[in-house]
């Protein structure tokens, strides 16, 4: 469940396991483990853990619940006493599920406060076409909504040496691109004295993978000197992921957010002024506590005007043992649904006007090392982050390549590209 490295860290699960001799199998009937990898970024994650644990057991009632991830961690007391929780271990545990289930280790949550170093783990699998490399986990901020902090601990980074051996250990592999992952990558290099910029640099300058991808940063970490390098780089997608959060000053403000929209209105025009066709896109939680009329109303003219291509957007959801949790002016859930489903409209019209502006350009497009599985057309994703489906042209050589690719029309909400030669 969750986020990017959620997903990747249930790849190490697996390979985990299956290096312990357990079998992976397809069908929940078939299995004596069920292992949910849990997110709890918001309450209707935590209760769609409990929905699929308990359906586990009610479709098969033999098999063994494992609960590992974020819900694990800060729910641990409670869920410990729960009978179709059978294991339960924590994020700086589930690296070792495998040796855990065969000493019948029924419970293992360490506290992720107390856990200083990163977690080194390398991920064998091949069969994906970008590599994902997670490069950094947890968070020294505390924005007053946030649970995630008290669910992965203090920002802790994998050494500089590490990512580049993994990433050109990955282009030895035939991988043309690399996703770089964590809690907040931003504050890779904290707890290492050194900073985000100097792995940028290493990156650039110590490997030959052809293309990398940046997950998400916070405004006040998109800086000149990162924009310059980036914009002078030959590897770096003209893509971002900005965590914005709100479009109302007042609302960041009690978020604990430490920037302005004014800052990172003007830092968004820039990235559009300096790179082709980029892609911007965001996070803005709907309806936060003390959240008026009048300031959401700011948050979406903000927003309107803004150069973003696409918003994510999802309802304030309390989180136990935070500060919001205490604050006064806690909106109906009716108001933060509706509040949310205005910004997924507004960018809804976003992604469509950033679409239409690609209409007709060339891109450079990484070919998956699968077709479509609906339409049997190549697939690809461009530089700036655009699903693409191109006609075949009766050859798969072209499988896991980087191609030249022009954007011919947008219908039903697909690009359609034809390959440039």
């Amino acid at each position: 469940m969750g986020c990017k490295s959620n997903q990747f860290e249930g790849s190490l699960i697996t390979e985990n396991l299956i290096k312990n001799g357990f079998k992976q199998v397809f069908n929940l009937k078939d299995a004596d483990y069920f292992i949910l990898n849990s997110c709890s970024v918001t309450h209707k994650s935590d209760n769609e853990t409990m929905y699929l644990l308990r359906n586990a057991v009610h479709q098969n009632p033999k098999v063994k619940n494992v609960l590992t991830g974020c819900v694990a961690q800060v729910e641990k007391e409670y869920l410990s006493g729960l009978e179709y929780v059978h294991y339960l271990y924590g994020n700086d545990d589930k690296f070792r599920l495998g040796e855990l289930l065969l000493s019948d280790v029924k419970n293992s949550v360490t506290d992720i406060m107390t856990v200083d170093e990163f977690n080194y783990q390398v991920l064998d699998d091949t069969t994906k076409t970008r590599l994902s490399m997670k490069i950094q986990d947890g968070c020294n901020n505390r924005c007053s909504y946030c649970i995630i902090p008290f669910a992965r601990g203090k920002s802790r980074s994998a050494s500089s040496e590490f990512i580049i051996e993994q990433i050109n250990s990955g282009v030895q592999k035939d991988f043309k691109e690399v996703v770089l992952t964590g809690i907040h990558i931003g504050q890779w290099g904290l707890d290492i004295g050194k900073s985000f910029i100097d792995l940028i640099r290493d990156i650039e300058e110590k490997t030959t993978v052809p293309r990398v991808r940046l997950g998400s940063l916070n405004p006040l970490e998109i800086t000149d000197e990162l924009l310059d390098l980036l914009q002078q780089s030959d590897k770096f997608c003209p893509h971002f992921h900005l965590s914005l959060q709100s479009a109302c000053n007042k609302t960041l403000k009690s978020m604990n957010r430490f920037y302005t929209v004014e800052q990172y209105l003007d830092q968004i025009e820039d990235i559009n002024s300096r790179f082709r066709l980029p892609f911007i896109g965001s996070d803005i939680i709907a309806g936060f506590v003390g959240e008026t009329e009048e300031d959401f109303q700011t948050t979406v003219d903000n927003l309107k005007k803004s150069g973003l291509s696409k918003i994510h957007t999802f309802p304030y959801s309390i989180r136990k043992g935070t500060q919001a949790e205490s604050m006064e002016g806690h909106l109906s859930d009716k108001i933060k649904q509706e509040r949310a489903d205005i910004i997924k409209q507004v960018s809804a019209e976003k992604l469509n006007q950033f679409m239409q502006k690609n209409i007709g350009t060339e891109h450079n497009v990484l070919i998956e090392k699968r077709p479509d599985k609906h339409t049997g057309r190549l697939k690809g994703v461009t530089d700036n982050y655009i699903n693409v489906l191109i006609d075949k042209n009766g050859s798969e050589d072209v499988f896991n390549t980087i191609q030249s690719v022009r954007l011919s029309d947008f219908k039903n909400d697909k690009f359609i590209g034809e390959f440039t030669h």
